[in-house]
């Protein structure tokens, strides 16, 4: 199948109709106040009093998740505390098996929320989205918004699940500020997605332990609703935003299948990618758009009929880390308390950014205690063969498929195959293909096979001087490089680098005259000071006239003088002295005129002069 980009998958609906600003829509975004279903308009915030914290651990105090890594670095540092160094050999204890199952809770990529017409909303006023139904108002009912279901489709798709003809929702009962109703909405019985399965690969970063590749099965996604967000203040106070509330969401359940901790966090990596690539996410953990719970059980292993052990939860990670990390601290901590002859509880436990140790939250809440039961007022959901046909057909590729294709079409390692499709949400490996596309047109049309080097030298630029041109040289030039969907780049247009890509491959210009011309770019004098690149060059006479070869041997010569010492250790090697020999290439370049001097040539000469000259002459 043809490649197809992420921004092309989002663009059709149930009549073909376009979308905007990547959320699923059949009209125009418009504000709570401009919709047909009577809004409620609140203060800028409500907020209630308690002393205590909130039991369902969902609270969100507004804070950037780098800043609470710095901030807990501090706070430990305060304490006299010493970071604990990280265990190379923690995915097993010896003696005993660790079994996590994972429940995974992403929201949906849509304009609308899940039962009412309010508009989804991330960065507006507090409280200004939201329905009487959203409020659990009296009177008021639920109303299916079927955009909701595309985007959760694509995901079941996505995760080689099968959809269900017909499912049903459910209500489940608990009592806190954020969840104003009493209970919320979700697919506990008939879910719309079962049975699914992901393979993970040993790109994926599972465990050495798992071998080459492990597959984890996916007991069911359903649909539910949101909360709504909760922000601490001080003194005991929190601010509620409806706006979240309703919002929706899938909820992904694996099986318990998973018994190494790298696995698991390699596992939500891998849902996330996946999530991503069919534009059914709003974004990842790094932005709250995805969240995880753990179940963590661990048993003996002398007896293999043992049962599972008692298992507890750890909720709302996130970051593929923590993930990691409470994992391998709950697996710990429980040992412990077996090895002590105590009783693992069942119950829920919390766990906090740079924290060595889980903590208790609540006891784990049962079936019987969330009452489930089936909601009267919202008929079955019927999804239509023809439409899962229709969305499998058109799904594209997935991020292995691009992956594999990295690696077979254009020689890139695993590694960092799996950087460009994962960074950026995507986008940054569509800005490769876009790059690709115009190397193509300059270097003909067997490119990719004849010239696999330079594409090689594209993906190496777009992921690592990329990553220099924003390492906060200052505040201006660490903005973002504003990768868009449709696979440009805002501050390095692909031409631009492209351009500069093909001169340094045909080595027209050389590598740190390439780098002063990419932060050119960045800064926007080309185009700016300088139309193109090639106008740039031409202006600053940039362009590279590599020495003679006999002003290689000249500079060679100079290099080695007063260096007897270095030159002697080369005498009787058995292996060639590489780190010396690059020391002496080092001084060729120091001394000589850098502009003009191409390396690899330079170590290539320095070698035969030293065979064929400098250790002669050293043994007579």
């Amino acid at each position: 199948m043809p490649h197809v980009r992420p921004a092309t998958l989002s663009r059709y609906l149930l009549q073909g109709q376009l979308i905007s600003r990547g959320c699923l829509q059949t009209r125009p975004r418009v504000q709570a106040s401009s919709i047909t279903t009577p809004h409620v308009q609140l203060a800028q915030y409500l907020h209630t009093e308690t002393s205590e914290s909130p039991s369902n651990g969902r609270a969100s105090v507004g804070v950037p998740f780098r800043k609470q890594l710095k901030d807990e670095a501090k706070k430990q540092k305060a304490l006299g505390k010493k970071k604990k160094k990280k265990n190379v050999n923690n995915q097993v204890v010896d003696g005993w098996e660790l079994t996590v199952g994972i429940e995974i809770h992403a929201q949906l990529n849509t304009a609308k929320k899940l039962f009412s017409g309010a508009t989804t909303s991330f960065n507006d006023s507090p409280n200004t989205h939201v329905a009487y139904f959203d409020l659990a108002t009296p009177g008021s009912q639920p109303l299916f918004q079927k955009e909701t279901l595309l985007p959760a489709l694509r995901a079941a798709l996505a995760l080689n699940c099968e959809v269900q003809p017909i499912s049903r929702f459910d209500r489940k009962h608990y009592f806190h500020w954020d969840q104003p109703s009493g209970y919320q909405i979700t697919q506990y019985y008939e879910p719309f997605a079962r049975d699914g399965r992901i393979q993970l690969q040993s790109r994926d970063g599972i465990a050495a332990e798992d071998g080459e590749s492990v597959s984890i099965g996916i007991k069911q996604i359903q649909m539910e609703q949101d909360t709504a967000k909760t922000l601490a203040q001080p003194g005991d106070v929190h601010w509620i935003d409806f706006n979240r509330v309703g919002m929706p969401l899938i909820e992904i359940i694996t099986h318990p299948e998973i018994h190494y901790p790298a696995t698991a966090a390699a596992f939500v990596r891998k849902v996330q990618n996946l999530l991503n690539a069919v534009d059914a996410c709003v974004s990842g953990m790094e932005a709250g758009g995805l969240r995880a719970d753990v179940n963590v059980s661990v048993r003996r292993t002398d007896d293999p009929s043992n049962p599972l052990g008692q298992r507890t939860e750890i909720k709302n990670l996130s970051s593929f880390k923590a993930v990691e990390d409470a994992i391998i601290a709950e697996r710990d901590r429980q040992i412990a308390v077996l090895e002590a002859g105590g009783v693992i509880a069942g119950e829920t436990r919390g766990w906090s950014i740079g924290s060595t140790e889980t903590r208790h939250l609540r006891g784990k809440e049962g079936e019987v205690d969330y009452r489930y039961m089936p909601d009267p007022d919202i008929a079955p959901l019927l999804i239509a063969p023809d439409l899962v046909t229709h969305l499998r057909d058109t799904m594209g590729e997935l991020p292995d498929d691009v992956v594999d294709a990295l690696i077979r079409d254009f020689g890139l390692s695993s590694k960092d195959a799996m950087s460009l499709v994962s960074l950026d949400g995507g986008m940054r490996v569509e800005y490769f293909w876009n790059v690709v596309a115009r190397l193509q047109s300059q270097l003909g049309a067997n490119a990719p096979q004849e010239h696999k080097p330079c594409f090689q030298l594209a993906a190496n630029w777009i992921l690592h001087e990329f990553g220099r041109l924003t390492a906060e040289r200052s505040d201006e030039s660490a903005l973002d490089l504003g990768f868009s969907q449709e696979g440009e780049c805002i501050r390095v247009p692909a031409q631009h680098l492209a351009d500069l890509i093909h001169h340094l491959y045909n080595r027209r210009i050389t590598a740190k005259v390439a780098k002063e011309l990419l932060w050119a770019i960045f800064r926007g004098r080309v185009p700016g000071e300088y139309h193109t690149v090639l106008d740039a060059i031409e202006k600053e006479g940039l362009w590279f006239e590599e020495l003679s070869s006999d002003e290689y041997a000249a500079l060679a010569d100079d290099a080695v003088r007063g260096q007897e010492d270095i030159l002697r250790q080369f005498l009787d090697a058995k292996v060639f002295p590489q780190g010396k020999l690059m020391f002496l290439v080092g001084r060729m370049v120091r001394l000589g005129q850098e502009e003009r001097i191409d390396p690899k040539n330079a170590e290539a000469v320095m070698r035969d002069r030293i065979q064929s000259v400098y250790v002669p002459a050293l043994k007579d």
